[in-house]
């Protein structure tokens, strides 16, 4: 059988905090959650600001996949809150390579490798 495996990022996202600017969101230095796969976690006994993480959640699977070196999406990772009077924003990190298989992520099957003879 052939090799159905793929690599994602795992990504840590952190609150970036500016000294003295009014914060809004709630959010603290240090404050942060993973994505490893499809799965989000955090710390215990914190929290992020629902309308912190739909700012960010988008560009999380684009993030997650490796990325042409002069791609935007290499090189920048933060991403302001989304309330214009916050001054709190999300960095988000590479923090490692994960590996999955195809057969074990969905039910529909990879395409059979075409004969062009």
């Amino acid at each position: 059988m052939a090799d159905d495996s793929f690599e994602l990022f795992d990504l840590r996202i952190e609150a970036v905090i500016p000294e003295g600017k009014p914060i809004y969101c709630g959010a603290k230095a240090g404050d942060y959650f993973e994505l490893k796969g499809e799965m989000l976690s955090m710390p215990a006994r914190q929290g992020f600001s629902i309308y912190s993480i739909s700012a960010v959640l988008p560009l999380l699977a684009a993030k997650q996949r490796p990325s042409h070196p002069n791609d935007w999406m290499t090189s920048d990772a933060e991403i302001a809150c989304p309330d214009p009077n916050c001054a709190s924003r999300l960095r988000i990190v590479r923090t490692g390579k994960r590996r999955f298989s195809h057969a074990e992520t969905t039910a529909v099957p990879l395409p059979k490798p075409r004969d062009d003879k």
